[in-house]
């Protein structure tokens, strides 16, 4: 059974290059450990499931816009009464917000993070114990079993027909059958088998130490939506540094006004161009979505993992442990060829025994048939997802000698045997079933499974999901697609997901049958919903042909055969009770197993970047007008008709408080492609649209108005025509109008005209309109630019569809 490799103990800390490694059969003693501890020999490496508190102050503070910004505010602070400084408090506010939603969202993941933390098995003092990745030192001696991740550096000191997946560190898909000795790499998983390694390199010295850290951190990485207001912000820059510079010389030297209101009217042209707000929406967007999932026992790992799941057109599903729960039952045993029952049943028992760490189906086995004690397992093969089988040799009790494999009828049975007419029927009821077969050849055989003996048919029943069925019929009403993707007989498969009420699950096809040719493969899995027999290779390959089409592609498993795919996948989601490999590579975490809450993610993804494409309009309309009404001004030559505290009010009423309301409102609008053509093609028209009726109205008023005080008429008639277009605009990126949404457009509206009839608010805002006919004009001209809005707005819809 288990080999075991005993070397005589030694010091393990010799100053010489390469010291041998030392395995000890019972582990390090706990005076051992903890003389390793005092040394540094730990495993160190930070496994993060969140940024540092260090880096959500810095990332929120110190950004480009920021610094602008901050300049600006300075300068107004000593030059300009205190309300044309309001913009600066308002940016201190926005990002004390940012900085403390991510701190939830922290609090949140960390604490998530240790719930799915994986705890390796050490022994020490002779006894398995599990302990905190962190708490592995230098000479512990780790046990493995299939499923489990290799988290550091060592050498194999036990084998029981060790196999090693290490493509995530090689690229190479095959699994490596290890023995006594060899090297074991951090960052590669159990596949078959088990055994014991001891720890040679910990910490930063591992190979993989990197990767580890990576694989369960919380990281801003790239995403559309993120990259997308990147793109915006790097032209919205280089558009507003000449515009700036020109308005700057307009103001200072070319109008030969008083020096203060010159510097004050500056920077309240420059201060709107920068859409400040916009990137902290959206990182508050993303931690309040964090949040959310966290409630639901989601574990998110990387943020845009919320986004990209909203985009997913196509999910692939495992069948075992996504649709169907762990566990099975053993409900039928035929034997076949005239097979003893009660031999066959010693058997089963037997085989039961022999696998350490047996799958969900051989589990099922053990509870229905105890272990015969006077059968003594002399080999075993453990079960693979490549070939589908497990197997043991055994020593019965009268001396003889037997050898049985255990797994697919398909796959141990040839083509035409007239056993699998009667499994097929089993299959299409849905039942899982396993061949008991006896073989003539050695376990290590490469064709041990030809030519065996069918012996018996373990039937057994899978125990399905209670809310697969409503969330198999929420990703039909949302147009993504299903493919059930599983290594089991195909015809089974097909026959749960047609419990489950899945279109298509009639229309099954085996994996073995399906072409290798990408092109071919992926008209394939357009044509089929359900695939039985395949292999965690297939899985991988069947990923990247559904991406060669173009779909975004989401894997969901729990399984090692499972790895591959899901890293491979856009979006991979692992069960919280899935192999630890599975959980590193996995982007989001089901912490309590459940298939229901993936439509809460795809929910919250969708309301994220629904919402964001709308409020990004909202600020890059202001960019837009901002920017013309600067070059209107330096070509003009005329005073910027805007203080900064009337920017400020605009921006906060047509903005700033409607964005935070819109942006964490519900959406399940389906997420779409190409954000920064979505976003401009409306705050380009909305912006020009804005600019002109504003320079319009001012132009007017200062034709209008003569003598002391014409400046501040001027500007509060501009001020008015630019808040309702804005409104305006507002109006039309809140459709379409719940109850909410109305009173929250009505109450930004109602709060400008209490500034416009208080008499200190219009003395704290220098705004107070003067006389009757310009006041109307304005809204005239106003009214004309939101008439002109809802034609450019339905021209781009059809002009430019998104």
């Amino acid at each position: 059974m288990t080999q075991r490799a005993k070397i005589d103990t030694g010091d393990d800390t010799t100053a010489a290059p390469e010291p041998p490694v030392v395995h000890r059969v019972d582990g390090l003693t706990s005076a051992e450990v903890a003389e390793r501890v005092a040394r540094g020999e730990v495993n160190d490496v930070p496994l993060r499931s969140s940024r540092s508190t260090t880096d959500i102050v810095r990332g929120n503070v110190f950004t480009r816009f920021n610094a602008i910004i901050g300049v600006l505010w300075v300068v107004m602070l000593c030059v300009a009464p205190i309300q044309d400084s309001l913009f600066g408090f308002v940016i201190i506010a926005n990002t004390g917000i940012g900085i403390i939603q991510e701190l939830r969202a922290k609090k949140t993941l960390d604490g998530l993070a240790v719930i799915g933390e994986a705890r390796p098995t050490v022994r020490r003092d002779g006894a398995a114990v599990e302990v905190s990745t962190s708490a592995i030192v230098h000479g512990d001696l780790i046990e493995l079993g299939p499923g489990d991740k290799v988290v550091v550096d060592g050498e194999v000191a036990e084998a029981d027909s060790l196999e090693i997946d290490e493509s995530l560190l090689t690229g190479e898909a095959d699994p490596v059958v290890k023995k006594p000795g060899d090297r074991m790499m951090s960052g590669s998983f159990v596949v078959a088998g088990g055994g014991a390694f001891t720890a040679t390199k910990v910490g930063r010295e591992a190979y993989a130490a990197q990767l580890a850290e990576e694989a369960s951190r919380f990281t801003l990485v790239h995403s559309e939506l993120r990259s997308g207001i990147s793109t915006i912000l790097k032209y919205v820059t280089w558009m507003m540094i000449p515009t700036a510079l020109g308005l700057v010389v307009s103001q200072l030297f070319v109008k030969d006004d008083n020096f203060k209101d010159a510097v004050a009217r500056t920077v309240g042209g420059i201060v709107p161009m920068i859409p400040e707000g916009l990137v902290l929406l959206t990182s508050v967007a993303f931690a309040i979505g964090v949040v959310r999932l966290g409630r639901k026992q989601c574990l998110v790992q990387e943020l845009p993992a919320i986004e990209g799941l909203a985009r997913v057109d196509v999910v692939c599903l495992d069948k075992t442990g996504t649709l169907t729960e762990g566990g099975m039952d053993v409900t039928e045993l035929r034997p076949l060829g005239g097979a003893d029952e009660a031999y066959v049943r010693k058997v089963l028992g037997s085989l039961g025994e022999s696998d350490p760490r047996p799958n969900a189906s051989l589990q099922a086995v053990i509870d229905a048939y105890p272990d015969s004690e006077d059968w003594r397992c002399t080999q075993a093969l453990p079960f693979s997802s490549a070939r589908k089988y497990s197997g043991a040799a055994f020593s019965e009790g009268n001396g003889e000698s037997s050898s049985w494999l255990l797994g697919a009828p398909d796959v141990l049975l040839p083509a035409g045997d007239p056993a699998l007419a009667e499994i097929d029927r089993l299959n299409e009821q849905g039942l899982r079933v396993l061949l008991l077969a006896r073989t003539t050849r050695e376990l290590d055989s490469a064709d041990v499974a030809r030519d065996v003996r069918a012996t018996a048919l373990v039937v057994l029943e899978q125990r399905l999901r209670p809310d697969a069925a409503d969330t198999l019929t929420y990703f039909a009403d949302q147009n993504v697609a299903a493919k059930v993707i599983s290594g089991d007989n195909a015809v089974s498969v097909g026959a749960v997901a047609g419990k489950l009420g899945l279109s298509g699950a009639e229309n099954t096809i085996d994996a073995r049958r399906l072409p290798t040719e990408r092109e071919e493969m992926a008209t394939a899995l357009d044509a089929h919903t359900v695939f039985g027999r395949v292999t965690p290779q297939q899985k991988r390959d069947m990923v990247g042909a559904l991406q060669s089409r173009g779909h975004t592609v989401a894997m969901t498993g729990d399984g090692v055969n499972d790895v591959l795919a899901l890293k491979d996948a856009d979006i991979g989601v692992s069960m919280g009770s899935g192999s630890e490999a599975t959980r590193a590579v996995a982007q989001i975490v089901l912490l309590n197993n459940s298939f229901a809450t993936l439509p809460s993610v795809v929910a919250e993804g969708r309301r994220v970047i629904g919402n964001i494409t709308r409020v990004a309009t909202l600020f890059l309309t202001k960019t837009v007008y901002s920017v013309l009404l600067a070059v209107l001004v330096v070509c003009s030559q005329v005073e910027y008709p805007f203080l900064p505290r009337h920017l400020t009010l605009l921006s906060t009423l047509t903005i700033g408080v409607p964005a935070f309301f819109l942006a964490l409102a519900p959406n399940k609008e389906r997420a779409k492609p190409h954000f920064v053509k979505r976003v401009m093609r409306y705050a380009i028209p909305a912006g020009i649209v804005a600019g002109a009726a504003t320079f319009a109205t001012y132009l007017l008023a200062r034709h209008h108005y003569s003598g002391a005080g014409a400046l501040d008429a001027e500007t509060s008639a501009a001020t008015l025509t630019l808040f309702l277009v804005s409104m305006w605009v507002l109006a039309i990126i809140a459709r379409p109008y719940t109850w909410w949404r109305i009173v929250l457009v009505a109450s930004m509206g109602g709060a400008f005209l209490l500034v416009l009839v208080v008499p200190w608010l219009q003395d704290f805002f220098a705004l107070k309109l003067v006389g009757t006919t310009m006041p109307w004009t304005a809204v005239a001209i106003a009214a004309a630019g939101g008439v002109v809005l809802e034609f450019a707005w339905r021209w781009v819809d059809r002009r430019f569809p998104a």
